[in-house]
């Protein structure tokens, strides 16, 4: 049986109501949602993905007031960046209530939080009386899915439906700040930029990868990654090397006419090139070729996010 397609709210209200599991849009990547405060429910996210228990879930709420419910504290570093960019691509890890299931938060004294800045999203957590752990509505460690269709084509099986709200706007997961310790600590680069950050709260760290255990999703060495080998280079060095092989080429804003080639903007513009990405790795994927060549984006603003990515898909 295959999952509904649906912009259905209140059944997917009636459904994470029952303990089901649910994929909802954000304006980042579409979710694997259940109730958060169920540790049964919560359980089924980690099935369905196939995603290890060391690695702690995002938890989503409706509004700013909704964070000391969950949160033993609320720094005020931590309160200026949610009044800053939430509803947004941005989350905040806090020292977590008892509330918070420890299969939500991998056995960890933190949580993360955010609000999504999604209308549809934000309706349902409206019609409901807990929160919604959310990693993103894939495989563990495979290309993150920016519409519904994305999710149906891998987890369509395994769910009973999942809310329709478009293709997602930023395309990129939320930025990831450690906010419990006295200065912030960037833990995933994302749709909140290092720069935007700083110029809000001061001095931050950046931590972004960790080989096990990781403190937050996304700090794994390998993640995001496309079935088929994935190289990031400089294009036409990478072209000599690998002349002989059926090619795809991954490019910012050149075009390579004699190859399988996604643009991620022609403008050269890096928002855009952050919502096409994952499209981009999933459609090359998708493709004939047997190796995806792809080059590094100008590594400033949400280019890091985007570097970031490339660098964990080709790990």
């Amino acid at each position: 049986m295959s999952a509904t397609i649906s912009k259905n709210i209140v059944q997917a209200a009636t459904l994470l109501r029952e303990g089901e599991v649910v994929a909802i849009p954000t304006e980042t990547v579409y979710g694997l949602a259940a109730n958060a405060l169920n540790a049964d429910a919560v359980v089924k996210i980690f099935s369905i993905k196939n995603r290890p228990h060391f690695d702690p879930l995002i938890v989503h709420i409706s509004s700013l007031d909704k964070v000391h419910d969950l949160v033993l504290d609320f720094p005020s570093k931590a309160e200026t960046l949610a009044k800053k960019f939430w509803p947004g691509p941005l989350t905040l890890v806090l020292k977590k209530r008892d509330i918070i299931p420890d299969i939500v938060s991998s056995g960890l004294d933190t949580v993360g939080i955010r609000m999504p800045d999604h209308g549809m999203t934000q309706e349902l957590l409206g019609q409901l009386d807990f929160p919604l752990a959310a990693p993103s509505a894939n495989p563990f460690g495979y290309i993150s899915p920016t519409s519904a269709e994305h999710v149906m084509k891998q987890l369509g099986e395994k769910i009973p439906m999942i809310l329709d709200g478009g293709n997602c706007r930023v395309g990129l997961e939320s930025t990831i700040v450690d906010c419990t310790s006295h200065i912030p600590v960037i833990l995933r680069l994302g749709g909140i930029t290092e720069e935007q950050i700083t110029a809000c709260i001061g001095e931050v760290t950046v931590m972004t990868t960790s080989g096990s255990n990781p403190q937050a999703p996304g700090m794994l060495l390998s993640h995001y990654a496309p079935h088929k080998k994935i190289i990031v280079g400089v294009i036409k060095n990478l072209l000599a090397k690998h002349s002989g092989k059926k090619l795809a080429i991954l490019s910012f804003e050149d075009e390579y006419l004699r190859y399988r080639n996604y643009i991620l903007s022609e403008k050269a513009d890096l928002s855009e090139a952050a919502k096409n990405l994952f499209a981009a790795l999933r459609e090359l994927d998708n493709s004939d070729a047997e190796i995806i060549l792809a080059e590094w984006v100008p590594n400033v603003g949400i280019g890091k996010a985007i570097n970031d990515k490339l660098r964990r898909a080709s790990s």
